[in-house]
């Protein structure tokens, strides 16, 4: 498998098809200091999901596909219910949000938070979960 690339649990060669979010900048309240826990960042989130083949058998309905717009929706609702104290916390969260759609085979989530250091674009943390 090529580096940055998903492949299905089961077999690599099964039909699947891939979501994806790229660079999605929200702000929320995240951190361990005490600042932050009052001070919203801006926070970017990339979100690769690789799903079971239903495009086929769609017929053009959205309710047949897992939907890039509910995957922005729930990471919208996860930092509308407040303070995180970790990125990894917020990482795992969207990432079982997503496996929750028993389509999805694969996830792959970063969150990096963008004004942290002024000599780096972003810190944070990548993680990747399979569906068991």
């Amino acid at each position: 498998m090529a580096k940055g690339t998903l492949s299905p649990q089961s077999d690599p060669a099964a039909p699947h098809y891939r979501i994806f979010v790229r660079d999605l900048v929200l702000t929320g309240l995240i951190g361990v200091h005490s600042h932050e826990r009052d001070q919203p960042q801006r926070i970017q989130f990339n979100v690769d999901l690789l799903s079971e083949d239903g495009c086929i058998a769609a017929d053009d309905k959205i309710a047949n596909v897992v939907s890039y717009e509910d995957i922005v929706s729930g990471i919208k609702s996860l930092l509308a219910r407040g303070h995180v104290g970790l990125v990894e916390t917020l990482a795992e969260e969207i990432a079982n949000m997503c496996l929750s759609d028993g389509r999805v085979r694969v996830v792959r989530v970063r969150v990096e938070k963008l004004d942290v250091f002024d000599e780096a674009a972003s810190v944070g943390i990548e993680i990747e979960r399979r569906h068991t």
